[in-house]
């Protein structure tokens, strides 16, 4: 960790301007051995992309991300500049710190900066200051006060051992923001001190936004290590801001008065004893909040109007709540406090203004702070039910189906389904906003959750289909979440019930992951509500409805994963949604199933009289309601035809994929686990085409280590037996977050920092990967390829970074390679085709980049073809660039699997095509009824059509 240190400041240096004082930096960092001379050219390079002048009189040179191999050492110098150096635009530095950090660990003494310069302009004192130990003092700042008050100090909390209690303590601090997500996990739990009398201490300084003290006793006695365990203090540690607590906590122990925390019964005798904030003990009055979205920004503003009326201090805290409260002239903290219809405030004034103050804010708040109120309920009754949300039923008539009518939806799954509809709605669950106690409540909710747990844990057991596995253990994963539980918690504690704290919390929750925009990650949301529909439904006593016995086309909504406990694929002919996309569960469990299904076909379908009888065809997303008999024998005889196709596929599934004038095509697989790598190859996989890697980043709690990944990688390698292996690295960002790896939150984060570009932000993270990746290979072919690269200065430092490890871990058979998803790699193929050994093209991104259709969109998506021509010629261009340089292409899109499209892709050269496993036999089928110098012409007049439509026609016609 960066730290500050009088010895590596360099007091009254002169420089002509900041060229010079770079160079001088340069020398001191290369002197001291931090950094290789070549460090200097990244100094420059990072002034040259925006200056590092950070304010009042202060810059942070620093390198760029291509030159932290030039490192040696972590750590800063510290060059004074009495007479100033010009930055730029008139801005003068005094103080230049430079910076020589490998990955991120610059951000720490960033934090402490932006701290400093809030204290006010250090130009003047900075160019003024005479030792190295005044820059320090005027550096640190004033510290940051310790947290302590009544809400980080919990008195006979529920705990059965010592990591429970710890766990407790942290909660505490989460919920005044002391620490972020990630500070459990830092805590050293092996290394808790022990400080007598029971008493023990356990500290992290990682994840600290603020520094806080948390202290909890357990209801009963509990022992660690032997010793008894009364009370635990946590320490969200930062900079010296417990200091004066430790001292008056050490003389408390030294005089053998420990006792008083551990058996202490109020939190005021806590505080007093350790120096915390003690509320005042000032007049007080309590009022109910009657406001319908609680104290939001339009009533908070009317209240602190009020309250700055009056000359004195005025606090605010709920009642019941043991905390200081927060100033009621402050808009920002009374935001902060999320207060709620139905809640109770509780305000406190100095004695000089409390007969004043005091009924002047509670006459405000019953008045409804300028909004019209609802009066509560009275003691004793609850609010009206609240139900459960159900589809829009004015938009459902409106558009209705009638006979005849042909509807386009997205293909989902491939097959032909006949049979009478069964639309299937949300059932309506009434229930009780507020409860009956909170740990009344709390006791329900927890009996659900263990209910629903173990009935998950039955539908895994009993499912075949690994897919459908995955999503019930990550809905049991949910329901063990405690930051959910803990924030469920918060909800009873505001009188809620356990039905109306579970719902609000699910549906907040699911919003902020609908937030993320990213159809495949994101289906989160879609999960979170699932789960919140079961344990709701099990706190009601309300069964799932029974499905009729004979075959029928199952129409819903969204099918979600709970909705296969009731779901017979022997009885299901078809599945047909009107919401969801190709990515959505929906289609996951379609497929998985074998279940032909369309989805997205809009909200009409949710009209369809019973009984009414419907024909759905999955490959092509065609759905006709009340087909004639000519329309269904039609169908049938297809149907026939499909299925002799598929059995006839299968049984050459192992055979090379070459076309009727000899042109290879190799057929691969699309991974996203290594336990799929065997099925691949059952079905036929020439290789793994790509090897999405970000579930072995997923499924833990912080980034996994070399040999986490390089098991991973080894155990695909080992079940291809020499087959080649294509991994994507690491494919995150803002869209697709890791829960250890915090990202600013980005209005568009499609077009922000994904991929290669956050890669790169992160090069430990990234060196791992690619370290593991290098050690498992052992002489087996391994090809790496980079995602979401928009030019060639991200991909020659990723390239660099392999090369560089290459020689450490030499590999016999590795190429490597980039995808081609942004439209200007494709554009600028020519001149990355010189560097790389491959392109794969990852059409379902460079689709929605090229037209500007969010493939999730629920209205646009069907809109978002691989087949329009924008996105073909894109491909023909990077195809022809590589072969101009003897390298190979593939396809990993959901295109490559497309039966239209793969006369096209070859047409256009594509070397290979990777697609999910139970396609491969079937492309390989499709390839080998294609003649290759037919599709080169083809595929040339295609590019002069119009659009996708007429690009399918065109190739239905011919193909």
């Amino acid at each position: 960790m960066l730290e500050l240190n009088a010895q590596h400041i360099h007091m009254h240096q002169a420089a002509a301007d900041k060229p010079a004082a770079l160079a001088l930096l340069g020398e001191v960092l290369v002197a001291d051995g931090l950094v290789a001379p070549g460090y200097l050219d990244g100094l420059r390079a990072r002034e040259a992309q925006g200056s590092t002048f950070l304010g009042q009189g202060l810059a942070i040179p620093h390198g760029t991300p291509e030159t932290r191999d030039q490192v040696f050492t972590t750590g800063v110098r510290l060059l004074h500049f009495p007479a100033g150096v010009d930055w730029g635009n008139g801005q003068q530095v005094y103080l230049a710190i430079g910076i020589a950090a490998r990955s991120d660990e610059h951000l720490r003494l960033l934090q402490l900066l932006t701290r400093a310069l809030g204290e006010g302009d250090l130009s003047e004192a900075l160019q003024k200051a005479e030792s190295p130990e005044a820059i320090i003092d005027l550096l640190q700042g004033a510290p940051q006060a310790l947290a302590l008050d009544g809400e980080l100090v919990g008195l006979g909390v529920a705990a059965d051992d010592f990591d429970e209690l710890a766990w407790q303590g942290v909660k505490m601090l989460k919920r005044a923001q002391c620490v972020e997500p990630g500070f459990n996990a830092s805590l050293p739990m092996s290394q808790a001190l022990p400080l007598g009398d029971g008493l023990w201490w356990l500290s992290s300084e990682q994840s600290v936004q603020s520094p806080g003290l948390a202290f909890v006793t357990p209801t009963s006695n509990l022992e660690h290590l032997g010793q008894p365990l009364n009370g635990l203090f946590v320490l969200a540690s930062l900079g010296e801001a417990h200091q004066a607590m430790l001292e008056r906590l050490c003389n408390l122990l030294i005089e053998g008065r420990g006792q008083e925390l551990s058996q202490a019964t109020s939190s005021r005798v806590v505080l007093e004893a350790l120096g915390g904030e003690v509320p005042a003990d000032w007049p007080s009055a309590q009022v109910p909040l009657a406001n319908a979205h609680g104290l939001h920004a339009r009533p908070a503003k009317a209240l602190t109007e009020v309250a700055q009326a009056f000359a004195g201090e005025i606090r605010v805290r709920l009642a019941g709540s043991e905390s200081a409260g927060v100033s009621v002239k402050s808009l920002s903290k009374l935001l902060a406090m999320g207060a709620h219809r139905g809640q109770v405030l509780e305000f406190i004034a100095e004695p000089s203004i409390a007969n004043d103050a005091l009924p002047a804010l509670v006459r405000a708040v019953e008045e409804g702070l300028g909004e019209e109120i609802e009066p509560l309920p009275a003691a004793g009754e609850t609010e009206q039910p609240v139900i459960a949300t159900q589809p829009d039923e004015s938009a459902i008539e409106q558009a209705a189906l009638r006979a005849g009518d042909q509807v386009n939806g997205i293909a989902a799954s491939p097959g032909i389904a006949i049979g009478p509809v069964l639309v299937r709605k949300p059932q309506v669950i009434d229930y009780p906003k507020r409860g009956e106690s909170p740990a009344a409540e709390l006791q329900r909710l927890d009996a659900a959750l263990d209910k629903v747990h173990a009935e998950i844990g039955t539908l895994i057991d009993a499912s075949q289909v690994v897919s459908i596995r995955d999503i019930f253990t990550t809905h049991q994963a949910m329901l063990r979440d405690p930051a959910l539980r803990e924030d469920v918690q918060v909800r009873l504690q505001n009188g809620l019930s356990a039905e109306a704290a579970w719902m609000e919390e699910i549906e907040s929750a699911a919003q902020q992951q609908e937030s993320l925009h990213d159809k495949l990650l994101a289906e989160r949301a879609a999960d979170l509500r699932d789960v919140g529909r079961r344990v709701l439904a099990c706190l009601t006593g309300v069964e799932a409805e029974q499905a009729p016995n004979e075959p029928y086309i199952l129409v819903m909504d969204e099918v979600a994963p709970s909705d296969v406990a009731t779901l017979n694929a022997q009885r299901v002919a078809g599945i047909l949604t009107a919401g969801g996309g190709a990515t959505s569960h929906s289609a996951i469990i379609a497929r998985a199933l074998g279940i032909p299904a369309i989805v997205g076909a809009g909200p009409g379908v949710l009209g369809l009289a019973p009984n009414t009888l419907l024909l759905l065809d999955g490959e092509r997303g065609e759905l006709l309601v009340a087909p004639t008999d000519a329309q269904l024998e039609q169908a049938r005889g297809e149907r026939a035809a499909r299925e002799e196709r598929k059995r006839l596929a299968d049984e050459r599934r192992m055979e090379p994929a070459v076309t009727r004038d000899g042109h290879p095509v190799e057929i691969a697989a699309n991974i996203g686990a290594a336990g799929e790598t065997p099925e691949a190859v059952a079905m036929g996989a020439e290789g793994i085409g790509l090897l999405r890697t970000e579930l072995v980043f997923m499924n833990h709690s912080q980034a996994p280590d070399q040999a986490t990944q390089e098991a991973e990688y080894r155990r695909v390698l080992e079940a291809l037996d020499g087959r080649p292996l294509v991994v994507r690295t690491l494919d995150v960002g803002g869209d697709k977050p890791l829960p250890y790896w915090p990202m600013p939150a980005e209005e568009n984060p499609f077009l922000g920092v994904r991929g290669i570009r956050l890669s790169l932000q992160r090069p430990d993270i990234l060196e791992t990967q690619l370290r593991a990746l290098l050690a498992s290979a052992d002489g087996r072919p391994l090809r790496i390829m980079f995602p979401m690269v928009g030019n060639i200065d991200e991909w020659r430092t990723a390239k660099a970074m392999v090369e560089r490890l290459r020689l450490e871990l030499p590999v016999a058979d590795l190429q490597v390679g980039i995808m081609i998803e942004i439209p200007s790699a494709a554009l600028i193929a020519p001149v990355l085709a010189q560097e790389v050994d491959f392109f794969s093209i990852g059409t379902n991104d460079l689709t929605q980049y090229t037209l500007a259709i969010d493939r999730g969109h629920p209205t646009l998506s069907g809109q978002a073809d691989g087949l329009h021509p924008a996105v073909l010629r894109l491909i023909g261009m990077t195809v022809d660039a590589a072969h101009a340089h003897g390298k190979w292409v593939g396809v990993c899109g959901e295109l490559a699997a497309d039966a239209l499209a793969v006369p096209m892709l070859v047409g256009l050269g594509v070397d290979e095509l990777s697609v999910s496993a139970r396609s491969i036999a079937l492309v390989k089928a499709r390839v080998r009824e294609l003649d290759f110098a037919a599709c080169q012409q083809l595929a040339k007049q295609a590019l002069m059509l119009p659009g996708a439509h007429e690009v399918r026609a065109f190739v239905g016609e011919h193909c």
